[in-house]
């Protein structure tokens, strides 16, 4: 029997997003299939900033794609951000130390073949279009969701 991991991803914070795709990445490499669902704030982490549009977007919808991280390296951090100083300095520690970035990770598990999803509810509360995202996300309701985590022998909240 095939094992699978559930991560739902609703933080849109560097550091959760980081273990997320820690975790994603080293169950692939244990052969687990994985499927990450993205909701609200998750989804930042899958903005692709070289597609970005304010076409067809309410005036409201514009202002959150502008005032919001444009892509998974622009998250903040969930404690100790000062302004973003806290995050530099926690990517200086990571670099004197060779580890990869969240974009690294990311990559990772686009390459594993991680099956990403996102919340079609989500996705259109936060203004966002599917063609703003990493071409790899499906987009599903929470029925799919739950259907998914229900075959699953794990599954996280993150």
């Amino acid at each position: 029997m095939n094992k699978k991991m559930n991560l739902l991803m609703f933080s849109g914070e560097y550091d959760k997003a980081m273990a997320g795709l820690i975790i994603a990445n080293s169950a692939r490499e244990m052969d687990i299939d994985v499927t990450m669902f993205f909701a609200f704030w998750g989804l930042l982490l899958l903005r692709d900033p070289d597609k970005m549009t304010l076409e067809d977007k309410t005036t409201y919808e514009k202002m959150f794609s502008m005032m919001t991280p444009k892509c998974a390296e622009d998250l903040p951090l969930s404690n100790m951000n000062f302004a973003g100083l806290g995050k530099e300095m926690l990517l200086d520690m990571m670099e004197d130390d060779d580890a990869p970035r969240l974009k690294d990770f990311l990559n990772g598990a686009r390459k594993k073949n991680v099956h990403f999803s996102c919340c079609k509810l989500s996705l259109e509360i936060m203004g966002l279009k599917k063609e703003e995202l990493i071409p790899e996300v499906e987009i599903v309701d929470a029925k799919h969701y739950i259907n998914n985590a229900i075959e699953c022998n794990m599954q996280l909240f993150i």
